[in-house]
């Protein structure tokens, strides 16, 4: 593989269409074909391939100049904020949640929904849609937009994939829990997090903590808690 640009963005085009097409589009008959165990062992391969393919270009590609400084305290504050919510939101997403595969669907319509569920029906999707848009303020390179635009539109189109197929499969109970919950975040309620906040702060620390000493680029508080010449 090169190191271009270009090369990123067909990685970043096939991570994409692959996980789409997998997921939703050719899904029901890539799983009749090959049965429902290695149908789900054939996408995740396709997507552990394309994904690595993603990160070896990103890794290879030139930074470029970037559209504005990320790395000043308005646009970091701003970034820091918004992956300390993505880590709580994928924490919440761990528990409880009737979009993950092999997940209790049936009698969903009798159920009300709690904590994090009531702030939105995807919060995976959109902890890693919040992820993405910090990137893009941080990070706004061009591989850097490339990157975080792709794994936006994964996770929003994903979402609302995901809710045409489960209203396919289960129909009068994911229609019902449509209407009882939202699929846009509800910021307002991000006091329903609860325990959640603990769990994404102790998350945030450690993965910025790990960024920091792989990458030698300080994310969150790092950037002003360890002294060194950035």
């Amino acid at each position: 593989m090169g190191n271009s640009i270009g090369n990123l963005a067909l990685a970043s085009f096939a991570f994409l269409a692959t996980h789409l097409l997998l997921s939703h589009t050719f899904r029901r008959p890539v799983a009749r074909a090959l049965g429902e165990r290695k149908f789900l062992m054939v996408y995740s391969l396709v997507a552990l391939g394309t994904l690595s393919w993603v990160i070896v270009a990103f890794d290879r590609a030139p930074d470029g100049p970037m559209l504005w400084d990320g790395f000043a305290t308005v646009p970091w504050i701003i970034g820091s904020v918004l992956t300390l919510v993505s880590m709580a939101f994928l924490f919440g997403s761990l528990s409880g949640n009737p979009a993950l595969p092999q997940a209790q669907v049936a009698g969903l319509s009798a159920r009300k929904p709690a904590g994090i569920f009531r702030i939105t029906r995807h919060p995976m999707m959109f902890g890693i849609a919040f992820w993405a848009v910090a990137h893009i303020i941080v990070a706004p390179s061009l591989r850097g937009i490339i990157l975080a635009t792709t794994m936006l539109i994964v996770a929003l189109l994903g979402s609302y994939f995901q809710d045409l197929k489960k209203v396919q499969v289960h129909d009068r109970d994911w229609r019902a829990y449509i209407k009882r919950t939202n699929f846009w975040p509800r910021l307002d309620r991000l006091h329903l997090l609860g325990w959640n906040w603990g769990f994404g702060l102790i998350g945030w620390l450690a993965i910025t903590w790990i960024h920091l000493n792989t990458a030698d680029i300080p994310a969150g508080i790092w950037k002003w808690v360890i002294i060194k010449s950035y």
